[in-house]
């Protein structure tokens, strides 16, 4: 058994929508369909199943009426994202500062150490 130090920090994110579409293709709905279902246009849709539109109270509840899961189950998966989304460019701006050595930069400070 291989035993790590470290937790498993992919780097990449799978919004929400990733699970949406999966029970869409599970019922053989269309996006339409969903759409329908929900109350909300097709281009609602798709923006939330590309990430691009949040996951709200409102939303979580009726995707959990229509889709299933619970309320709560949506909100998390939204939230996972969306701090995964924040984790992933946080990671990518200390890069950017490490290769260009622009530790004098603002958006470079370590904020632990600036506080």
């Amino acid at each position: 058994m291989i035993k790590t130090t470290r937790p498993f920090t992919p780097d990449w994110v799978s919004p929400p929508g990733d699970t949406i579409a999966d029970v869409l293709e599970e019922r053989d709905w269309t996006q339409i369909e969903l759409a329908d279902r929900l109350g909300y246009t097709t281009k609602h849709i798709s923006l939330l199943i590309n990430g691009k539109a949040p996951i709200n109270e409102e939303t979580a509840l009726k995707l959990e009426r229509v889709l299933g899961s619970t309320a709560a189950f949506w909100l998390k998966r939204e939230a996972q994202y969306r701090a995964g989304l924040a984790r992933i460019e946080e990671e990518n701006r200390l890069k950017e500062c490490t290769i260009n050595n622009h530790s004098h930069n603002e958006n470079c400070w370590n904020w632990s150490e600036a506080t």
